[in-house]
């Protein structure tokens, strides 16, 4: 089935058009389109969890089916916005797009951090990491997270990103980018977030090692 993807504002900008045709497998979803557009343009992956999606004129969700002749829209923030990056996801997570999403002309300061899967904890060798989450509620609390850090370092931003899933060792597990017009208030907002984020998120870790599998907090 083929659809027709309209973009406006910074993806029209970017990407120099303003539609294009996707061809699809017959039953494909929303999220189906967007993979495919992230394989085809750099730009729509760099974007990732910095706009939503609307199809014939409606708001949707990505698991929601596509038909022959639907007209998908990719949607950047609207002018006055203030669209954060908050992402849950078992795909592997980017820095670059945390510091995208927080730099400016305004910003004097950035702080990262990157928080990986290590070999050893609490003296037993881990082989792998399972992150399992209650993701629409660990979304919205991130979110709430981001607002409360923001309003309480004015001039801060925050961008974070986690993943779930089965994590090897080495792999990123958090990224976080904090900016700020002062680099004091960068380092606070982005030790803020990771303290806040482990205390309040609904993420469980599980750590599977050589003595076997324990949920971290609880035991096995």
């Amino acid at each position: 089935m083929r659809i027709q993807v309209l973009y406006f504002a910074v993806f029209r900008e970017r990407l120099g058009v303003d539609g294009e045709p996707l061809e699809l497998a017959t039953g494909a979803t929303v999220a189906d389109a967007i993979a495919a557009l992230e394989a085809r343009h750099d730009v729509v992956a760099q974007l990732r969890g910095r706009y939503r999606i609307a199809v014939n004129h409606a708001m949707a969700e990505p698991t929601a089916p596509l038909a022959d002749g639907d007209e998908l829209v990719l949607i950047p923030p609207v002018a006055g916005g203030n669209a954060r990056h908050v992402l849950l996801t078992a795909e592997p997570l980017s820095l670059d797009r945390c510091l995208a999403a927080v730099t400016g002309p305004e910003m004097g300061g950035v702080c990262t951090f990157t928080g990986l899967v290590r070999r050893h904890s609490r003296g037993v060798t881990v082989q792998r990491l399972e992150y399992e989450a209650y993701g629409p509620m660990a979304e919205k609390v991130m979110h709430e997270l981001v607002t409360e850090i923001e309003a309480e370092l004015p001039g801060a931003r925050l961008a974070v990103e986690h993943r779930t899933g089965t994590l090897a060792i080495g792999d990123a597990a958090v990224v976080i980018a904090a900016a700020a017009p002062h680099r004091a208030e960068a380092f606070t907002a982005c030790r803020a977030m990771i303290d806040r984020l482990k205390d309040r998120v609904p993420i469980w870790k599980k750590e599977l090692g050589d003595d076997g599998a324990i949920w971290v907090g609880l035991g096995p």
